[in-house]
């Protein structure tokens, strides 16, 4: 009968790479399957403390390495929007001949059950994990905001590493101002993590803005990638005029290292992995093979049967660059590589530009049928390349819907702020996202007496 927080009776979900004490955490992988932990991670915990209930853990890639949230062993995630009106619409009608049940697309991942599970109403907000964009690549193919704090504002105790030095748990939610409210519960320094900040974190309510002409927004060229489809590249120079006709300094800005931000990132993303990876062995907990000859046959077994080929590939990438022959080649230099990514955005940020714009996504939700056709290592190289900087720089960033393509699915731009300037990252979406007026899904069991809220919803601007 006590109110606990602000939280109270929210129902919330957790991707399935957060410990959750007494529920199983499988991170979507044979390794882990009937693993129960016993403890809850730190965002968990906090979560359950401001009063919010937890519905159920979410799918995601195995151990979230990809960007579609279809390798795990669980299956795929559908996109809610793929049974929306506005998709059925547009859709062209397929021949009886084929398979209707394949005619959906992808929710983009790592996080791809928890963008779902907000977008299509079944919680207000859910926890995902953000790598190399495995939030906001989700929630951009979701319609929802997916927002990656900056790198130490929120604990990673309890949640499974995949990288550690660029892990941030992330926040998924239908407005910019509901990512505030949850933002302000988990964030603030846990002694059981020692990355995350020593100063108090004073949770915040988000002003209305009325005045951009003090703002600066700067737009990367180098954004400007191979495969940008011609929609989206439209919609963020809408955005871009959208804020320069409010008032504010628009300016082309130079982050001249991003062309080899993917390649660094996956030299030490598979080099991580292959450390945090090596504690599934069979002994202490997890999956253990039958395979008994000696030790070693079993841990090899124990890691056949339990990692799928996408994980395998990685460990073995990141233990070749970690080799003593390769160890100055490849890792090190990655590492040079990174900071100077991350110097990129200090000049940037330091030349007075308050926040930068940039598209999320190359394309709208891929179908499922077609995003299979290539291996997960090459998705993954393509669907991140607009994201993962932000997450080698440590910068918070967040995206936001923005409008509906040809196609009916959603499409979301990213902002990309200061280091633990989250305020101002966070009230300039808020902003954006008021003139842009993204609309509802109209998903086809919705009841039809809630059409008038959504004529309501109805986006302005953007379509």
């Amino acid at each position: 009968g006590q109110p606990l927080g602000v939280l109270d009776g929210i129902p919330i979900a957790v991707k399935d790479n957060f410990n959750t004490a007494g529920i199983e955490t499988t991170c979507a992988s044979n390794m882990l399957k009937g693993y129960i932990s016993p403890y809850n991670a730190t965002v968990v915990q906090k979560l359950l403390d401001q009063g919010a209930v937890l519905l159920g853990k979410t799918n995601l890639d195995e151990f979230a390495m990809g960007s579609g949230s279809t390798d795990g062993v669980f299956g795929p995630v559908r996109n809610p929007w793929s049974y929306s009106r506005q998709y059925k619409e547009k859709s062209v009608p397929k021949p009886h001949s084929q398979d209707e049940e394949s005619d959906w697309v992808i929710t983009g991942g790592s996080s791809g059950g928890s963008a779902a599970a907000v977008a299509s109403y079944t919680c207000f907000a859910a926890l995902g994990s953000d790598t190399g964009g495995s939030t906001r690549n989700p929630a951009a193919h979701c319609g929802v905001v997916g927002l990656k704090p900056t790198y130490g504002l929120i604990s990673r105790h309890g949640l499974i590493p995949l990288v550690n030095s660029m892990d941030v748990p992330g926040i998924l939610t239908r407005c910019v101002d509901d990512a505030a409210v949850v933002l302000g519960s988990l964030a603030g320094h846990d002694p059981k993590d020692s990355t995350t900040i020593q100063d108090d974190f004073k949770p915040f309510e988000l002003p209305n803005l009325t005045d951009v002409s003090k703002l600066s927004i700067g737009i990367p060229k180098e954004y400007h990638a191979p495969g940008l489809s011609s929609e989206i590249l439209a919609l963020w120079s809408k955005a871009a005029d959208l804020f320069k006709n409010a008032g504010a300094k628009v300016i082309e800005v130079s982050l001249p290292h991003t062309s080899y931000s993917i390649v660094c990132y996956h030299v030490l993303c598979t080099a991580e992995v292959a450390s945090n990876m090596a504690r599934f062995d069979g002994l202490e907990y997890g999956h253990r093979s039958d395979m008994n000859k000696s030790t070693e046959s079993m841990y090899a077994a124990t890691r056949r049967e339990g990692f799928n080929d996408v994980v395998r590939g990685r460990i073995l990438s990141g233990n070749y660059f970690l080799l003593k022959q390769n160890y100055e080649n490849y890792f090190i230099k990655a590492q040079k590589v990174r900071r100077l990514i991350a110097n990129d955005f200090v000049k940037v940020f330091r030349s007075g530009v308050d926040i930068l714009l940039t598209p999320t996504t190359l394309s709208d939700a891929a179908p499922y049928m077609e995003f299979i056709k290539e291996d997960n290592r090459t998705r993954s190289t393509q669907d991140d390349i607009l994201t993962q900087a932000a997450n080698m720089a440590g910068l918070p960033a967040i995206n936001v819907p923005t409008a509906l393509s040809e196609r009916g699915l959603p499409i979301g731009l990213q902002f990309i702020g200061r280091s633990f300037q989250e305020k101002q990252l966070l009230t300039v979406a808020k902003w954006f996202e008021k003139q842009v007026k993204f609309p509802m899904i109209q998903l086809e069991e919705v009841k039809r007496h809630e059409h008038n809220v959504f004529q309501h919803q109805k986006s302005a601007s953007f379509t």
